[in-house]
């Protein structure tokens, strides 16, 4: 049996860490108690080096998941058979992993796929239960459910990971001390626990379709593990909101044109120049078929403005065709329901094709709060190049291109420097 090479296997784990720890963490988590939640995270980190060990020198198996479930409940089962704690864990499942007889069984079913599915939505309620500082609950959730490490979630929170393990470090201590369960929440709390959840994976998602990982701009598989927990809630008849929907929708739409975003060397293709005819029509059509059904009287959310915005993107047949004067609008509504400054420079961007390049430099002009975000300098340098001032366009392009470690983004602004 020929061994498997390194970096395939690394490649491999690493996939596998994004989409499979955060199923294993949230079933172990469900049988020990959250309580434990450290324990859960040391099995299944124990699960990821054994596969990586034991791969780099045997064949990759046919089905790698179904070998980490099998790896991780084995663990689980020595770690109740070697330590004994029954009082520690779920009282729910106390009783029975005690016997010889019924713990095998129990942490069997545990891994069915429905139950996989509660176990992940118990874990995204628990990682946002109320008594975790609100700065901490989204922290928790990425690391948890969603596999990002400190540095990614620092990025998405324009902050540093010294203060991302202080955060989740903050809400381990609120679990153990108040003793959080993973339980479902009421149908009366379910609103606002769902707003956290949902803020979560809109990060989780942005982090894919933007990263802050220097060689990688698009990382589909964050992508795809923000919609697939997103498509939990949408299941579940308490979670099913309308908000869940127009979140999905707007990820579907967002990633629809994942595949048309760089060239085969790498190199950025900007909005304008996609090839449209290679946009990914049926993640599209689901787009607007979660639309549909997010539109419920009384309930609008910044969501659904989003989903808007990038709908019309969807649906135009050329950029210049692009209806930018009803895109315009919705970012008017979208600030009213977000008022923050990346909103304000997303508005500022459309109204320089809805309105004037003009109005556009005066209105990014105005935005405070992103002296150390790139893409504000970008756009602004973008104007100005568009406006024939040739020497400003420069100088902002250059104050982008040191505020950004992405390699694909210096290469396209060094690009635009060389024009000017």
């Amino acid at each position: 049996m020929s061994a498997s090479t390194p970096d395939k296997v690394n490649e491999l784990v690493d996939h596998l860490f994004r989409h499979e720890s955060g199923k294993m963490i949230a079933v172990i988590s469900r049988l020990l108690g959250l309580t434990n939640l450290e324990t859960a995270q040391d099995i299944v980190q124990d699960t990821l080096l054994q596969a990586m060990n034991t791969w780099s020198y045997r064949k990759i198996p046919a089905n790698p998941s179904a070998w980490l479930y099998a790896a991780a409940k084995n663990k689980a089962i020595d770690f109740l058979r070697r330590e004994k704690r029954f009082r520690e864990i779920s009282p729910q499942y106390a009783y029975l992993v005690q016997s010889e007889w019924s713990l095998t069984p129990t942490i069997h079913n545990l891994f069915l796929e429905n139950e996989i599915e509660d176990s992940q939505l118990r874990m995204m309620f628990a990682c946002c239960h109320p008594s975790i500082p609100a700065e901490s609950q989204v922290a928790l959730t990425l690391k948890t459910l969603c596999g990002l490490n400190n540095n990614e979630i620092a990025r998405a929170f324009l902050t540093n990971d010294e203060t991302i393990s202080k955060r989740i470090y903050r809400a381990k201590e609120k679990i153990k001390n108040e003793k959080i369960d993973l339980d479902i929440p009421v149908k009366e709390e379910m609103p606002g626990r769902v707003d956290t959840v949902l803020k979560s994976l809109y990060l989780l998602f942005s982090e894919g379709y933007h990263s802050s990982h220097p060689e990688k701009l698009i990382r589909e598989d964050l992508c795809e593990e923000a919609m697939r927990l997103c498509l939990v809630l949408t299941r579940h008849p308490l979670t099913a909101l309308p908000r869940s929907k127009a979140l999905l929708a707007l990820m579907c739409f967002q990633s629809s044109r994942l595949n048309t975003r760089l060239d085969d060397k790498g190199n950025i293709i900007l909005l304008k120049y996609q090839d449209r005819s290679k946009w990914n029509a049926a993640l599209i059509q689901k787009g607007f078929d979660f639309m549909e059904a997010a539109a419920e009287p009384f309930e609008v959310s910044a969501y659904h403005f989003e989903a808007a915005i990038a709908s019309l993107h969807a649906a135009a047949p050329s950029f210049e065709q692009t209806d930018w004067k009803s895109i315009y609008h919705l970012y008017d509504l979208l600030y009213l329901a977000e008022p923050n400054p990346v909103v304000a420079m997303n508005k500022a961007i459309a109204s320089a094709y809805a309105i004037s390049k003009q109005k556009a430099l005066e209105e990014l002009q105005q935005i405070k709060g992103l002296e150390k975000h790139h893409l504000y300098y970008a756009s602004i340098g973008e104007i100005y190049f568009d406006l024939n001032q040739k020497e400003d366009a420069r100088t902002n392009f250059e104050k982008a291109l040191h505020l950004t470690s992405s390699q694909s983004e210096k290469q396209l602004l060094l690009e635009k420097i060389s024009f000017c």
